[in-house]
């Protein structure tokens, strides 16, 4: 089913600096927020913009791990409508699609980087790069091209039989 997100973030050098991940798991679209810092308040702001970014159909829910930084879930329920769960402790494979989606993501900021020099363009840019790369698991559509169809559909209004 479509709008169910998976987020985590990725840390930088000496875990001073992170970057929030959110994946959508059946299209596997990546949204990248900047954080000023892995503090609970940075989660809650960067992630309250990304997730209001999507169209309410498509913002059903958020799976996350047990990391403090999102200390203030409640919060952002109330500011996004989206509902949060947490995995179980040390089960990663519970967010599988965004532990895969952090290995990519890897490729464009490298374990040991400052992360705190990047602009929300930039990662914003690295999250286009990734959502047009071709999956397999799409029969070599993009990400993008599959939330496309699914944010066209989510709009169309449902027929009613009687």
């Amino acid at each position: 089913m479509p709008g169910h997100w998976e987020g985590d973030f990725i840390k930088g050098a000496a875990n001073r600096s992170a970057v929030g991940v959110l994946v959508e798991r059946t299209s596997r679209l990546v949204l990248l927020a900047k954080m000023e810092d892995a503090s609970a308040a940075s989660a809650l702001v960067g992630f309250t913009a990304k997730l209001n970014s999507i169209a309410a159909p498509l913002r059903q829910s958020l799976t996350y791990d047990q990391g403090k930084e999102m200390a203030r879930h409640q919060e952002l329920c109330a500011a996004t409508g989206v509902r949060v769960y947490f995995c179980d402790p040390h089960s990663p494979w519970q967010r599988g699609t965004c532990e895969n989606t952090n290995g990519l993501l890897r490729q464009y900021l490298p374990k040991g980087t400052d992360l705190s020099v990047f602009t929300q363009d930039e990662l914003d840019a690295i999250a286009d790069s990734l959502n047009n790369r071709p999956r397999a698991t799409h029969a070599f559509h993009s990400p993008l091209e599959v939330f496309a169809r699914m944010l066209e559909t989510a709009s169309r209004p449902q027929a009613t039989f009687h």
